[in-house]
């Protein structure tokens, strides 16, 4: 099965969340840099499904890891989800071609949650979040970051979208004409240091609750990405949920209009 073309889908979504009336994101810079900003989308009051404020989920976005990608490919989920009653945290981050690597990508990622931590407990901001709901969703590259860089954060549960959770076979098959090994700077044999810190597969137990979500059609992230990790993952003790999704592909998981979307939105809302 052929997956979807990025830029084409980007184009739809793009199409969906001006047709549904979103207004722009507040912009953050949790850095110096000119990559470390996030955008902070809060839900409207009608938009509020429950009592009290609403939960976080801090999204971070794929791409493989390169500078072409950015946010962009998660802002329809903020859009979505702000409709569902959630405030979202889309991160950017350092990438490879921009000063992006191992560690500065994780460094990143962490510093991303604890900024965002720090403005909800600033009570001049008021913006009355549920850092106690917080939860780090990640597609693809994003769940790699999710599953390394959410462990001693604010973030309680991690929901890694066709992740790459297994960093040295990912470098082992070529998977995105070998991204892991430009994003890490070599294969595991000449960065064993690096691959230690940023492979998932490595990093179990993280003490949090995992949400792994993987299409069965996946070309660009095989699924045994997900299932090897889930294996890792129970055997060391954490609770770790693999939910497959029949005939479902890439990017079907970050498309507010599928159906796969609707089945995480589901398990996100009884978090």
């Amino acid at each position: 099965m052929a997956s979807r073309d990025p830029k084409a889908l980007l184009a739809e979504l793009t199409a969906w969340a001006a047709a549904a009336g979103a207004g722009p994101p507040e912009t953050h810079a949790y850095g110096d840099d000119p990559e470390q900003v996030a955008d902070l989308r809060l839900p409207g009051r009608g938009e509020r499904r429950t009592e009290g404020p609403p939960p976080v989920a801090v999204l971070l976005h794929g791409g493989f890891w390169r500078a072409a990608f950015t946010r962009s490919l998660m802002a329809p989920l903020a859009v979505d989800l702000a409709r569902r009653g959630w405030a979202t945290w889309n991160v950017e981050y350092r990438r490879a071609g921009n000063g992006g690597g191992v560690p500065e990508t994780l460094d990143d990622v962490r510093a991303a949650i604890e900024h965002l931590t720090a403005l909800a407990a600033n009570r001049d901001r008021a913006l009355g979040l549920d850092i106690g709901r917080m939860v780090a969703v990640g597609h693809s590259a994003g769940g790699q970051l999710a599953l390394c860089a959410a462990p001693g954060s604010a973030v309680r549960r991690v929901v890694s979208l066709a992740g790459v959770c297994d960093l040295r076979a990912a470098a082992r098959e070529h998977i995105g004409e070998d991204a892991t090994v430009q994003f890490m700077g070599g294969d595991p044999g000449q960065r064993a240091g690096a691959y230690a810190q940023a492979d998932p597969l490595t990093r179990v137990p993280t003490g949090l609750d995992v949400l792994l979500v993987h299409g069965d059609a996946d070309p660009r992230v095989p699924v045994q990405q997900s299932r090897r990790y889930a294996a890792a993952a129970r055997a060391a003790g954490d609770r770790c949920e693999l939910l497959e999704l029949p005939g479902a592909d890439h990017f079907d998981l970050i498309d507010p209009r599928t159906a796969a979307w609707t089945a995480v939105a589901a398990r996100l809302a009884v978090s």
